[in-house]
């Protein structure tokens, strides 16, 4: 009994230490974070609105099936945009149909660096090409953005002279300067009723999309009130498929084609969901002088600016 007792009092001494050990670990390791942390009221909203994100994502994510393949009958895009106006398919390839957008939008997005942008784009290229090459366009791994807020957009236009775009520009500055780089999550690739194929994204740290939305709302007052997107969503396009896979045929049926595309995507998210983390940091000012530019490579001049805010 006594040689029981001594264990136990041993073993116990034991588990103190390494407790004892862990805390200050955990103390030392929670005190680097604070001291190399921005503000915490910089990114407050971030659970609220990684709740809310994941609400819109379980809809979009629902959204091929409730609407079914309406690319396939060249319906709209999500912007009330016709997919015959966009594109044109020739000879085994997409190319982009781009038209003059009078007058020009004006678009505030958030960039994605090649050095995220570069692998996600291999990744669908190499999923979605042995099927859909003749009938994709993928989006141009230099221009992933995340869009945040337009100063005018196609539906509701806001002319600018070049002096109130200048305007625009020296406030959206000010606003960047206030921003933190954000670290965002890769949550899953989702492929719409359109034929969009998208890549959701969660925040872990930083400024949150739902702030720099309110901040550029604030800093340009005559945008239109009416936006193109929810508040905290955080997405970006990864391509765009317009037709029929190469192994469809007449007798193939709308179930098989559909279980093809949720297996395209189901394999895409098996690949990069989860492994995906970004650093985001720079927000564009794009006059886009084509419908859809950004999109389709079209013609644009982008403005740059790094977020003001630094963790370090």
């Amino acid at each position: 009994m006594a040689r029981v007792k001594n264990w136990y009092n041993n073993q116990s001494k034991s588990a103190s230490f390494i407790w004892f050990i862990s805390l200050l670990i955990f103390y030392a390791i929670f005190r680097m974070a604070s001291k190399h942390s921005p503000p915490l009221s910089s990114f407050k909203d971030v659970p609220v609105s990684n709740g809310e994100r994941l609400k819109l994502y379980e809809k979009m994510s629902r959204d091929l099936d409730e609407h079914g393949t309406l690319f396939l009958k060249h319906g709209e895009t999500s912007q009330s945009l016709l997919l015959s106006d966009l594109f044109d398919m020739k000879n085994g390839s997409v190319t982009p149909a781009l038209k003059a957008a009078i007058p020009p939008v004006r678009a505030n997005v958030l960039h994605l660096s090649t050095e995220y942008s570069l692998p996600i784009s291999k990744a669908v290229r190499d999923v979605f090409s042995p099927t859909l090459s003749e009938v994709i366009w993928f989006q141009n791994s230099e221009r992933y953005h995340f869009s945040m807020f337009h100063a005018s957009h196609h539906i509701s236009p806001v002319p600018a002279s070049e002096e109130e775009v200048e305007a625009e520009v020296d406030a959206v500055k000010s606003v960047v300067n206030q921003l933190c780089p954000a670290t965002i999550l890769l949550d899953r690739v989702v492929l719409t009723s359109t034929g969009v194929l998208l890549g959701c994204w969660q925040v872990i740290s930083g400024t949150d999309p739902v702030t720099i939305r309110s901040k550029l709302r604030n800093a340009l007052p005559r945008a239109p009130e009416k936006q193109l997107y929810a508040p905290a969503i955080l997405h970006t396009s990864l391509a765009r498929i317009l037709g029929h896979p190469k192994n469809s045929s007449k007798e193939t049926n709308v179930d098989s084609e559909l279980k093809h595309f949720h297996e395209l995507v189901a394999r895409l998210n098996s690949r990069i969901v989860g492994t995906k983390v970004a650093t985001v940091s720079e927000l564009w000012y794009v006059e886009e002088y084509d419908v859809l530019a950004l999109a389709l490579d079209g013609k644009m001049k982008i403005r740059r600016f790094q977020f003001g805010c630094s963790k370090a």
